[in-house]
């Protein structure tokens, strides 16, 4: 655990400063997945930085593609792309532009970034492994916000209709989306008797604290027959006192003064 913690903790400050060079990202909501980022990636994904193609892996779609930079300093961390690549964030001819793109990142299983389209994408994949009686297992992040999408809820219903036991949803619920919190828009909380009624089985965690997401996705968690939502709840801008739980940094960038107060709060906590 304290491994991943360390790695999780690599991984926000690169991100940080990644987001204050490009001078544009989504900070706060990769702040708050970064620890699910971290412990699918070097705990629970068969997957293999070498080979990120192989048919047998299992497949991640990082559905709230807008928080695409987290999941290219992963990426980079567990090898499946070089490490300096990330100073190359949204400079022209980049590859790791503000969406994932499947055809140009290695790891990327889809591109995603308009909302409610990781999921349904997601259920194919797991139908198509339950088809061909493959034992690679299908797992999803998406925000919070982005369950307003009715494309989830179709998805939602298909998923469990199959018995897709092969997929996991993990919500990212930081309670804040662009512009405004969740409960002041269309708010969907609470979040778990939703799932439960479209035939789910659904767990509660803390999304920031390592030990209970890596409970949550362990393999012996996994209910026989149903999909598997995991309803996270984490903080935007985890790790970062002024960021934390404030709207505007969704996709604010820091100043200078306030990437050096970041980074040093991030250092102290690496102590």
């Amino acid at each position: 655990m304290q491994d991943l913690k360390a790695i999780a903790n690599r991984i926000r400050r690169r991100d940080l400063q990644a987001v204050f060079e490009a001078g544009a990202g989504h900070i706060g909501g990769e702040m708050s997945a970064i620890d699910i980022l971290t412990a699918l990636y070097f705990h629970v994904l068969d997957v293999d930085p070498t080979a990120p193609k192989k048919p047998d892996r299992d497949r991640f779609v990082l559905s709230k593609g807008h928080t695409a930079n987290a999941l290219y300093v992963t990426l980079a961390e567990a090898g499946f792309i070089p490490r300096d690549e990330v100073a190359t964030f949204l400079k022209p001819h980049s590859r790791l532009n503000g969406h994932p793109n499947c055809t140009k990142v290695p790891g990327v299983e889809t591109n995603t970034g308009p909302l409610g389209h990781g999921l349904p994408v997601a259920v194919g994949m797991a139908k198509a492994a339950q088809m061909s009686g493959a034992s690679w297992r299908t797992f999803v992040l998406t925000g919070d916000g982005e369950m307003q999408e009715g494309s989830n809820w179709e998805a939602a219903m298909a998923a469990a209709q199959f018995k897709l036991d092969n997929l996991t949803l993990i919500i990212d619920h930081n309670r804040l989306q662009q512009g405004a919190r969740l409960a002041d828009t269309n708010n969907l909380a609470p979040i778990p008797p939703r799932f439960e009624a479209f035939g789910w089985a659904v767990v509660e965690i803390d999304g920031n604290d390592m030990d209970a997401i890596v409970g949550a996705l362990a393999p012996e968690a996994r209910v026989a027959g149903k999909p598997k939502c995991i309803v996270a709840h984490t903080n935007k801008g985890q790790g970062i006192s002024f960021m934390q739980d404030r709207v505007e940094w969704h996709h604010k960038v820091p100043s200078r003064e306030q990437y050096e107060q970041a980074m040093k709060e991030l250092e102290a906590a690496a102590q």
